[in-house]
């Protein structure tokens, strides 16, 4: 039965182990790209990446940025003189909610950084469930892991593991987001720069009634809460007032629940009833959606309703209308959280740090000023 199947990573896994101890694959020799081994194997990049990383947490393998994978030296265990074996190196863990493009940006950015100081990385996907991701963080202490880098699925989440853990001293840096409450290293886009320099660029294309987008609850995540932050600072900085009717948050549920396709037709013929002429969404995903909706309906973008998303997902330069976006720097941010967890383990890094990574405005199509002629039909 295919439930009794190995992982596809853990079967290339197997394969390349076999060929390194066969001594096939010869000391510092280069191993196939990640992309050979996804081809040769018919399966993702995302499944060869893990398969390589795996390898090297192992200490079979080293990594060269901008190079390849590389044979290590095979180092008997101090003590143990058996041949195959590799003397064991500290191991930093990295759980993250799902695995996408921006995760891999994270893995490179903290591989090419643990890489110079011995560390060596494992992956845990919580699959966006804090029971997983609960049972994440009280387990991979237990197994001798030096520090955990943590992507929580929401800023609300298992706090009181999270507490449990800063409360004794074990090495922790959050990512993407940070617990208000909790004086945990984090490192963070500046998400309150994003969410202005979205909200002033629509605001210098003539925009007045811009509406803020959130699937999930302003409070779920820190990242949400302050690019909410940015676009009402911009507003107050413009002169412009923020009407609550204008912020729609803490659908999601009820979105995916709809099997006929009108949710964000409905939710954006309220929105126009209400004067807007642009939607600024949290992120790019739902601004997909919700571009692809106004144009079902008829609805001209960015001639009668500009729409702006967040992240610089590859869709959104992909989209019917390419998308203005803000692009976070994904690998600086694994990077910077390595550094930071490593200054923890070995003692120089006690005190807690909020690190902010810039971010970019990307604009593309999806945005643009308001035509007169559209600005004299609304006043009709």
């Amino acid at each position: 039965m295919q439930s009794n199947q190995k992982p596809l990573y853990m079967v290339i896994i197997e394969d390349l182990k076999e060929k390194i101890l066969s001594g096939e694959y010869k000391e510092d020799q280069q191993l196939p790209t990640e992309m050979e081994l996804a081809e040769r194997s018919g399966v993702s990049r995302i499944t060869s990446k893990r398969a390589l990383i795996e390898l090297e947490r192992e200490g079979l393998i080293y990594r060269k940025r901008g190079s390849g994978s590389y044979v290590k030296k095979q180092e008997p265990r101090s003590g143990a003189g058996e041949p195959g074996t590799v003397s064991a190196a500290p191991i930093i863990s990295m759980v993250l909610p799902y695995m996408a493009t921006s995760e891999l940006d994270f893995i490179k950015g903290a591989t090419d950084y643990l890489d110079t100081k011995g560390y060596y990385l494992s992956i845990h996907n919580s699959n966006w469930s804090k029971d997983r991701e609960r049972e994440f963080l009280l387990r991979i202490p237990k197994n001798g892991s030096s520090g955990i880098i943590l992507y929580p699925i929401s800023t609300i989440s298992n706090i009181d593991v999270l507490h449990a853990l800063y409360w004794n001293d074990y090495p922790l840096v959050m990512i993407d987001q940070y617990v208000e409450s909790l004086p945990v290293t984090s490192v963070v886009s500046d998400n309150t720069q994003g969410g202005y320099l979205i909200a002033k660029q629509l605001i210098e294309l003539g925009h007045e009634r811009i509406a803020f987008v959130s699937s999930i609850a302003i409070e779920f995540r820190s990242s949400v809460r302050d690019r909410y932050q940015g676009y009402c600072k911009a507003l107050r900085d413009h002169g412009l007032a923020v009407d609550p009717e204008l912020v729609i948050a803490d659908f999601y549920r009820d979105a995916d629940e709809d099997k006929s396709n009108t949710f964000y037709k409905n939710m954006i013929s309220r929105i126009m009833d209400l004067g807007v002429t642009a939607i600024q969404a949290e992120h790019d995903h739902l601004a997909v959606d919700l571009l692809r909706s106004a144009l079902d309906m008829g609805i001209q973008v960015p001639g009668q309703l500009s729409i702006a998303g967040f992240d610089d997902h590859m869709i959104s330069s992909l989209v019917e209308v390419p998308l203005t976006t803000i692009a976070q720097d994904y690998s600086e941010i694994g990077r910077k959280a390595a550094e930071l967890i490593v200054s923890q383990i070995e003692g120089s890094g006690k005190n807690p740090v909020q690190a902010e990574i810039p971010v970019r405005l990307i604009e593309r199509a999806s945005t643009a000023a308001l035509t007169d002629e559209y600005t004299a039909q609304e006043q009709i």
